[in-house]
């Protein structure tokens, strides 16, 4: 396979799962962290430190990336090869965006104040305000703005109707 090919598959298959991931950390955020794994999420919305026991759910899954980019790396040349490790890449690019933008922007963990002149990661930011002062959706980072928006327009139409 030469290196233009392994280039459009690592696009092909990183692209998309950087969206996934989007939508699997809202599930998990609502559906798990949320319910089974409050114990470890409720010191993110009480935080009393620089540290949380809910670090520990932004980490679990590094392992699972670093994985697929060493089998991406060392294994024997192939589609497969090149399908993890455009995966293992996605699922980084959104990790590293997750952390710079809700660790950072929003939550002011890490200096990157000069993302607030973005109109688009205000309206993040300011959704996951609102997630954190109701407790419920929206439960997603980047998809954020939309659900507030979609809860709006929501209740609007109950207060109408």
């Amino acid at each position: 396979m030469d290196a233009l090919t392994k280039v459009l598959v690592w696009l092909a298959v990183g692209l998309p799962t950087v969206l996934f991931m989007e939508f699997w950390s809202a599930v998990l955020h609502g559906r798990v962290w949320h319910k089974a794994l409050w114990v470890l999420h409720e010191s993110h919305h009480a935080p009393k430190g620089k540290w949380e026991r809910n670090d520990v759910l932004s980490i679990t899954h590094a392992p699972i990336a670093i994985a697929l980019i060493l089998y991406g790396c060392l294994a024997a040349p192939g589609l497969g090869r090149e399908v993890a490790y455009g995966i293992g890449v996605g699922m980084t690019v959104f990790g590293m965006a997750y952390i710079v933008v809700h660790d950072g922007l929003v939550h002011g963990r890490i200096p990157v104040e000069f993302l607030k002149k973005f109109r688009y990661l205000r309206n993040v930011r300011n959704a996951h305000l609102v997630h954190h002062r109701s407790g419920a959706a929206p439960y997603g980072l980047f998809s954020g703005p939309w659900a507030v928006r979609r809860m709006s327009r929501d209740a609007q139409a109950r207060r109408a109707g």
